[in-house]
């Protein structure tokens, strides 16, 4: 019985799976395949066809008892229906031209505004802050002159000494049918000096010497169709013995 060999124990388990290396291979194989069927199960079930939105339903419009009629009227009051991702649309104009109720260049509820014919301006509609255009203004006339004074006066020189000093008178006449006052304004040669003035045979009146003017009111009216004469003493001429300017009530003295 010593001589015998005893029969070794077969290996069970682990130990049968490692010695049959095609067993291993096979099961990896057989898993591998079950895992994409899966997958592809998957990715079918979250196809674009599962998440794509819905379309909105396309919104009705009642159709007025105008353009019930005309199909094309219709087809062009109708906008487009709007699509996820997409910006309407502005409606374009049937082919067959403008409805019988729609003016050209004139805005309506149903579309935009349409451009004036051709060669046809259309002025701008005025809005609320716009101001209105200004009026075309003119000149006011000018004033009418002054009626000329019915007085008058004529100037000459009486006496002068060596052209430094002289007597000088102005006649005073009176063309109206009433009394009336008079002023003599008198611009003497530069520098001169007013000595005296005085009216010959009437009352006196008041007289000044300002800015080189030599004024002369009167203290007595001249009566209608009278004269009186109004006489002055200036020195100191600087050769001239003629005023630049002599003036009654305005009116240029003659004589000068």
């Amino acid at each position: 019985m010593s001589g015998m060999r005893r029969a070794q124990p077969r290996a069970h388990g682990a130990g049968a799976l490692a010695s049959s290396p095609w067993v291993v291979v096979g099961t990896g194989v057989l898993v591998m395949v079950v895992l994409l069927i899966v997958a592809l199960a998957s990715y079918r079930s979250r196809g674009p066809a599962f998440d794509a939105r819905p379309i909105d339903p396309m919104p009705t419009y009642p159709l007025s008892e105008s353009t019930a009629t005309n199909p094309a009227r219709v087809a062009a009051n109708l906008p487009e229906p709007v699509v996820p991702g997409l910006t309407p649309r502005r409606t374009e104009l049937p082919p067959d031209g403008l409805p019988d109720d729609v003016e050209p260049g004139v805005p309506s509820t149903g579309g935009d505004a349409l451009p004036p014919p051709a060669g046809e301006v259309v002025p701008p509609p005025p809005g609320d802050g716009d101001a209105p255009p200004p009026r075309p203004t003119t000149a006011p006339p000018p004033p009418p002159p002054p009626p000329s004074s019915p007085m008058s006066g004529r100037f000459r020189v009486m006496d002068s000494w060596n052209n430094e000093a002289f007597i000088g008178e102005v006649l005073l006449y009176n063309r109206d049918r009433v009394s009336r006052p008079w002023t003599v304004r008198l611009v003497p040669p530069p520098g001169s000096r007013l000595v005296t003035s005085w009216v010959e045979g009437a009352p006196q009146g008041g007289s000044r010497m300002s800015g080189g003017v030599f004024t002369y009111t009167s203290g007595v009216n001249v009566g209608p169709g009278a004269s009186v004469p109004l006489r002055f003493h200036f020195e100191n001429t600087g050769g001239s013995i003629r005023p630049s300017r002599c003036t009654v009530d305005g009116v240029a003295c003659s004589g000068l």
